[in-house]
């Protein structure tokens, strides 16, 4: 016999007979791991087994991993955080290694309850020799690792409430996953808390701690820096702490990760039960968890503390505060001393729009809400497309150099809304520098401008001149034409400093040929519209039923406001008249009607070609960003739709019908009332509902006329949707199944811009998702169908199965007996 072949068999045979063991730092197959028991890591700093942190009883058991030989019982990983085992169980729980490569924990009990597993899908070698083991690593990371040193799973890969060296925090491009921490319920509950700390999803450019939905804390947009950050902390005279920071990005993902100074004692980062990230190392001497450092470090550098266009200056020391960027000053300043900043600031000087350049702050956090423009490759690029944009209200740019693999990547941001979350920033953190547009700053030179005491002696001697003027000419107007009695009434209804004149009731009968069928243009609930000419000029005059109860306050509404509103893209009102049970109001006429009465006629819609379209889109946004946010008040329209939508020779677009609409104060967000107005179908749910209403309801609403635009299709048309209940129903399969080609009209389909098409859906499925909190703002909106390319989140599934069924003789019935209101008006045309 070959004695080299007997030798073999007999160390076979001594293999298979030798009793299964785990080495210290490993589970393996056939040796599982049962409470009591624990796996410690090479060197010893880290064990795994079953932990009992909660003082229930029976105790519940979670599978952990916590720093081993220290006083205090410290765990940075949670297996089973949201299944934990009661031990009170026939069998004891087991942590096994399978034939797949998976970690399993069940109760032992032989096809039992499985309360956790890996996810291991690499399938086992065919050699009976080639298996699998479960490694706890010195750093604290759990790995499943193949015989050939493949690692199959690791935990820090799956991390609970701590951040540990070597470990990485990441965000995938086109997944948009990444890891999180998530803090413990309470101080003896690891299930998943509220607080929640990582990546942020959608720029991947901040990193957030968020409380539920609602932000905590947010970082500095990343400015691109490779190189190890390294952070300080001098522990005593002889022994010090450095962490080594780092952000890496390449084409598919960026991360961040830290390491320590040699020597260094324990330290993590962990998101507290209360919400902080803490940096805290494990003092040897007094046997507790020193906090180096924590996020949200002060108060004022909470998310948004500060309030609108206020920051928090953290060079201010010893206590950083809340201060108003420059050409800002505290809303309301008596609040602002008792340190009560939620209102913020606002503009010493309104802008004048695009003639106004931008003054360098340097060494700032740029503030959440921005647009990022991958198109601007420059800094010179991004600065002139926000100059030329004048809703565009700051910028800021860097270079991410040689953080990606394609080398130079720039980072252009910019904002058109209020800008909130921003910072002054110590010298030691890598800043930006924000670009603020305000008045009274030099286009060319980004200073403000010196004003000259003579200049201004003599604009302020021309101004006297030629207002002296004008009151003269109104004089003599008023003197000619004014009817004291209707003067009279109009002061009664607080109207009496109105921007246009009031005009006589034959006046406007005389232009109309006396209210003459064959004059009127348009009718509603609220009454009929006539086109007439007067003084030379062709009107439109809105005559408010008699009938109407809400008459004397729906035009007294309109007048208010309207009065004080000019823009491109609204209606401009000339005129009114008000006495007795009359009540008219003069616009300026529009040959083209309202946008309905060409959308939807077979004969017209031909006359609506792509790009007419897009620019009516893009006109109506920004008309409601006007309305929301660039007026002097802020307005919500509440019953925008494609019947108030007016359209002039040029097919440009003017919003119209402010007699529903509500004004806002400055630091109000929303409302409830219980007369519920607007056109069912446009309405958004929470409105319609509830009776609340906010800028959000209006954006909800513009979501669904910007559906209707792109395809041709009414609201609540069933006959052209495939079937489905309404067109946001049919539009958001369409979106799901990638067939957005399908929803354009077909009468733009030799016109159509696909690219174009697909950004005016996305945008409409983000305004019509149920959540409020969810819908962009309109600054986003106009940004995003203004630059064409933009990146924007995934729509949620929006509010429309509760609607499809609605009974309209129930929603009477309930109204009746109801003390609140509903006022659905189904105004189709002008």
């Amino acid at each position: 016999m070959d004695w080299f072949a007997l030798a073999c068999s007999v160390m076979i045979l001594i293999f298979f007979f030798l009793p299964v063991r785990a080495s210290d730092d490993r589970l393996i197959r056939g040796k599982p791991l049962s409470p009591g028991a624990t796996i410690i890591s090479d060197g010893g700093d880290f064990a795994l087994g079953f932990i009992s942190p909660s003082r229930s009883t029976p105790a519940n058991l979670h599978l952990g991993i916590w720093y081993n030989g220290i006083s205090e019982h410290t765990v940075v990983w949670v297996a089973n955080r949201e299944s934990p085992v009661t031990n009170n169980t026939m069998a004891a729980p087991t942590l096994s290694l399978t034939n797949t490569s998976n970690l399993v924990l069940s109760d032992g009990s032989g096809g039992g309850r499985v309360y956790w597993t890996t996810d291991v899908v690499t399938a086992p070698s065919s050699s009976s020799f080639d298996f699998a083991v479960a490694v706890l690593l010195s750093t604290g990371n759990l790995i499943i690792r193949s015989s050939n040193g493949t690692t199959l799973w690791q935990s820090f890969d799956h991390p609970t409430d701590t951040f540990l060296p070597g470990m990485k925090m990441r965000i995938r491009y086109r997944t948009r996953a990444g890891e999180h921490l998530v803090s413990w319920k309470g101080p003896g509950d690891p299930s998943p808390g509220n607080f929640t700390y990582g990546c942020d999803p959608v720029t991947f450019l901040q990193i957030f701690i968020w409380d539920r939905a609602r932000p905590v804390y947010r970082s500095p947009p990343w400015t691109g820096f490779l190189v190890k950050n390294e952070y300080k902390f001098q522990m005593s005279n002889t022994s010090a702490i450095i962490i080594y920071m780092a952000v890496v990005s390449n084409d598919e993902e960026s991360y961040t990760t830290f390491s320590l100074s040699d020597g260094a004692w324990r330290t993590r980062y962990v998101l507290t039960y209360s919400g902080k990230l803490q940096i805290q190392s494990w003092n040897t001497s007094s046997s507790a968890w020193a906090v180096l450092a924590q996020l949200p470090a002060w108060a004022c550098n909470q998310y948004g503390y500060c309030g609108p266009y206020g920051y928090c200056d953290e060079t201010e020391m010893p206590v950083p505060a809340c201060k108003c960027l420059d050409g800002f000053e505290p809303v309301d300043m008596e609040n602002w001393r008792d340190g009560k900043f939620s209102e913020g600031c606002r503009r010493k000087e309104a802008l004048r729009g695009c003639g106004d350049g931008f003054l360098a702050l340097t060494g700032m956090k740029p503030p959440d809400r921005f647009v990022l423009m991958v198109a601007h490759t420059s800094l010179e690029k991004c600065a002139a497309y926000c100059s030329r944009n004048c809703s565009c209200v700051a910028y800021a740019y860097a270079n991410l150099g040689s953080s990606t693999s394609k080398g130079h990547t720039p980072r252009c941001l910019v904002w058109a809304g209020k800008l909130v979350d921003t910072g002054k920033l110590p010298a030691s953190l890598a800043a930006d520098t924000l670009y603020l547009r305000l008045a009274g700053v030099d286009i060319a030179s980004g200073k403000r401008a010196k004003r000259n005491i003579v200049g201004i002696v003599l604009l302020a001697l021309g101004s006297v001149v030629i207002l002296v003027c004008i009151l003269t000419a109104l004089l003599k107007i008023k003197g000619k034409y004014r009817n004291p009695e209707i003067h009279k009434k109009a002061t009664s209804d607080g109207s009496s400093d109105l921007e246009f004149p009031l005009v006589t009731f034959q006046e406007i009968s005389l232009a109309t040929n006396n209210f003459s069928e064959t004059c009127m243009i348009g009718q509603g609930g609220f009454g009929k519209v006539y086109k007439g000419t007067l003084g030379g000029q062709k009107i439109a005059v809105k005559r408010l039923s008699k009938d109407s109860q809400q008459g004397a306050k729906e035009f007294k509404n309109e007048v208010l406001l309207i009065a004080k509103l000019q823009h491109r893209n609204l209606v401009r009102l000339l005129g009114c008249y008000g006495e007795g049970d009359e009540k008219l109001l003069i616009y300026e006429y529009l040959p083209n009607n309202s946008l309905d009465a060409t959308l939807f006629d077979v004969s017209r819609k031909h006359l609506l070609d792509w790009e007419k379209r897009f620019n009516i889109i893009k006109g109506v946004a920004r008309g409601l960003l006007y309305l929301h946010q660039d007026s002097r008040l802020t307005i919500i329209h509440r019953d925008l739709k494609a019947g108030n939508v007016l359209l002039d020779t040029e097919m440009r677009p003017k919003i119209a019908d402010f007699g529903m609409a509500r004004i806002f104060g400055d630091n109000q967000e929303n409302a409830n009332t219980q007369r519920v107005v607007g056109t069912y179908g446009y309405m958004a749910p929470e409105y319609a509902m509830e009776g609340v209403f906010s800028t959000k309801s209006d954006i909800y609403s513009f979501g669904v006329l910007l559906l209707e635009v792109v395809t041709g299709i009414k609201r609540s048309s069933n006959t052209r949707t495939m079937g489905f209940p309404s067109l946001i129903a049919y539009s958001w399969n369409m979106w799901k199944e990638g067939k957005l080609e399908d929803l354009a009209d077909s009468s733009i389909m030799d016109t159509c811009s696909i690219d174009e098409f697909s950004l005016c859906v996305h945008v409409a499925l983000l305004c019509i998702q149920e959540n409020p909190d969810d819908r962009p703002l309109m600054p986003s909106i106009v940004l995003a169908l203004e630059n064409g390319t933009t990146t924007l989140p995934a729509p949620h599934c929006p509010s429309y199965l509760g609607l499809r069924n609605i009974d309209m003789e129930q929603i009477r019935y309930d109204i009746q007996n109801s003390t609140n209101t509903l006022t659905l008006t189904e105004i189709e045309g002008r």
